[in-house]
């Protein structure tokens, strides 16, 4: 596994230090486990800019902020005094992508960002993720089971069954996969233009594993 032309398997310690936060951020699935419940969103978010990018605590203030704001908090000053108990599901989330994009990372994972967010909410907070990237220039890998979010969030797209890519196709022809997997989950997709009375389900073949 390699980055940039690093080998991450071989990296040190101090290595890794060098590379989280700073060269690659990773959002989690739920923020009220990835959040410090005894430290405060500014707390948190300023640690990041201190270790990273040397911040002064001023300054470290000042980025929060516009972090904050940039991910379309309303009331930044308010948040960055609250902890993450304090915090709505969908705040939390956006909380969890200012502190993971504070330090301006060239890559960016997203591991189910929003599964534990109502429909509204996910579309809000997707809508934010894709505007952030887009206008930082990042790379993002958006890990998910939900196909429908991935047709029309990512570009590309990788499917994996036992740890193993199994088929790699654009989103856009995610419809025409070719791997009995790929096709399994597509047809297990829910859709508002054909109605079902029942989904399909998935049937695991152990000959998609050799």
């Amino acid at each position: 596994m390699t980055y940039a032309g690093r080998n991450l398997l071989a990296c040190s310690e101090r290595e890794w230090q060098e590379l989280r936060g700073r060269r690659l951020s990773m959002v989690m699935q739920d923020p009220k486990f990835s959040l410090n419940p005894v430290k405060t969103v500014g707390e948190q978010i300023g640690e990041t800019c201190r270790l990273h990018l040397k911040s002064t605590r001023k300054d470290a203030e000042q980025r929060t902020l516009k972090m904050l704001e940039a991910v379309q908090i309303r009331d930044p000053e308010l948040v960055y005094h609250l902890y993450p108990h304090q915090l709505s599901g969908g705040m939390g989330q956006r909380v969890m992508i200012a502190m993971m994009l504070v330090a301006e990372p060239d890559l960016l994972i997203a591991d189910e960002p929003t599964s534990a967010l109502d429909v509204t909410v996910q579309n809000e907070v997707l809508r934010i993720l894709d505007d952030l990237v887009r206008e930082r220039g990042m790379g993002l890998i958006f890990i998910s089971h939900n196909l429908t979010v991935v047709s029309s969030f990512c570009d590309r797209v990788l499917i994996m069954y036992g740890g193993r890519i199994v088929e790699e196709c654009a989103a856009r022809d995610l419809s025409n996969a070719r791997h009995p997997y790929t096709r399994a989950l597509v047809a297990a997709t829910p859709s508002l233009d054909v109605p079902r009375a029942e989904l399909a389900t998935v049937v695991r073949d152990p000959a998609w594993l050799q």
